[in-house]
């Protein structure tokens, strides 16, 4: 028990630091200068004992302890998520050069995935980087094929939404929307490369089964928010990988 304790919060520490880099990398703000955190607000230099993962949130109140601007939840969050992320991965995995391969690339996927939801679109590094991760603890052949596989599905959805929807709603802002981002296509190689063909393509169909809730959230609100896809597809990757959950092997289980 104190040792998955040790582990998790080891990955509220990396956490932190993987805060720094979903603020810092889409600005291209060195992550040297300034070398130490400060406020997005007013740039006040915070001290160590103000740094502390999830604990100083609460601390401090949620605010700067200068200027007394709020402090995004969204710092908590990602600590809590890394950490949680390290726990499970550490679980299943144990203390392996695999481990530490995979967990990289998790926290490579929890920075994409934060910057694609704040920007809606993220650094190619950043992808490229995950990639060759995946391909270190996983299948070159299946990246391959699922990355192809989702820029074929791509093209089809995108020529229906630019050339056939368009013209049947009359809108004319269809005719240069894309069906999917160009960060999703290696995401999805790197499930297949990761998972294999039928847990990748489950892992896919839950992550669109997820996005999906949120469009409808944001349809029934009136808000005309584009949907992130990264997110899905790497929590879906995250739980297929955890509990190896095939989503067609339950549906025909409690359906026949």
């Amino acid at each position: 028990m104190e040792l998955y304790a040790t582990v998790f919060i080891i990955g509220l520490i990396f956490g932190s630091f993987l805060n720094v880099l979903i603020y810092r990398l889409p600005l291209e703000i060195s992550l040297f200068k300034p070398l130490g955190s400060t406020c997005t607000h007013c740039n006040y230099r915070i001290k160590w004992y103000e740094n502390i993962p999830v604990f100083s949130y609460l601390f401090l109140k949620r605010k700067c302890s200068n200027c007394s601007k709020s402090i995004s939840i969204v710092y908590p969050l990602v600590e809590l998520i890394t950490a949680l992320v390290t726990l499970l991965l550490y679980m299943n995995y144990w203390l392996n050069w695999e481990l530490i391969v995979t967990i990289s690339l998790f926290y490579t996927l929890i920075v994409l995935s934060m910057i694609d939801l704040k920007y809606k679109a993220v650094p190619d590094y950043l992808l490229i980087i995950a990639v060759i991760l995946t391909i270190i603890v996983g299948d070159l052949m299946n990246i391959l094929i699922f990355a192809g596989g989702f820029a074929l599905l791509e093209l089809v959805i995108t020529f229906y939404i630019q050339n056939i929807k368009a013209k049947i709603t009359k809108n004319k802002d269809l005719e240069t929307q894309s069906a999917l981002g160009e960060g999703d296509i290696p995401i999805a190689g790197v499930i297949g490369g990761l998972l294999g063909l039928h847990l990748g393509i489950s892992a896919i169909f839950l992550a669109t089964l997820l996005g999906l809730l949120l469009s409808i959230y944001n349809l029934l609100s009136k808000k005309e928010i584009e949907t992130p896809f990264i997110p899905f597809l790497s929590l879906g990757l995250f739980i297929t990988l955890i509990s190896g959950f095939n989503i067609f092997s339950w549906f025909l289980r409690y359906t026949y």
